[in-house]
């Protein structure tokens, strides 16, 4: 296990709003950024299109994240490739991975959906670390608020899972 080097990563979801209500199906995007403790700096990042089994992107989904059908035909690929491109490129279950909140379960319940296996064994939930620093009591936070919080500049556009993982490297920099 490298304890230098913690990987980030975001998840964007096939997403629909009705009747005022959201919901959320399979995985469409993940970003990825690596972080080095000791040298402080991002060095890696990765952005992975996953074409989704059953699900498709709603004129919703595509206002919010800004990934369109079209992008999905064209880059995406089966959850399983891009499990292995993360394995390769990102360590693995040798690294340790953070999201913002839970992200790992919902990849966790699409894999077992899927019968594909998680590519990683730590997990760092970084709301939660920077709530018990910051001595927070309230359950939510978004990534946003806690990077304006800590004065660092949000850079990009928000729900794009390449960007949303860069912003949260630069914020575990900071908690880590």
């Amino acid at each position: 296990m490298n304890f230098n080097r913690v990987v980030c990563f975001d998840l964007e979801m096939c997403c629909w709003n009705e009747d005022g209500k959201g919901r959320t199906g399979e995985i469409i995007e993940v970003g990825l950024a690596e972080i080095d403790l000791v040298s402080g700096q991002v060095v890696k990042r990765a952005q992975y299109y996953v074409k989704p089994e059953h699900d498709e992107v709603s004129l919703f989904c595509h206002e919010l994240t800004g990934i369109s059908p079209r992008k999905i035909e064209k880059q995406g690929r089966p959850l399983k490739d891009v499990l292995n491109s993360m394995m390769k490129n990102f360590g693995g279950p040798n690294k340790i991975y953070a999201a913002w909140g839970r992200d790992d379960l919902i990849l966790a319940e699409e894999c077992e959906q899927k019968g594909l296996e998680v590519p990683f064994k730590e997990f760092l939930n970084l709301a939660t670390l920077f709530r018990i620093n910051k001595r927070f009591k309230n359950n939510r936070m978004g990534q946003k608020a806690a990077l304006d919080m800590m004065n660092i500049e949000w850079e990009g556009r928000q729900h794009s899972g390449y960007v949303d993982a860069y912003n949260l490297a630069k914020l575990a920099l900071e908690i880590l």
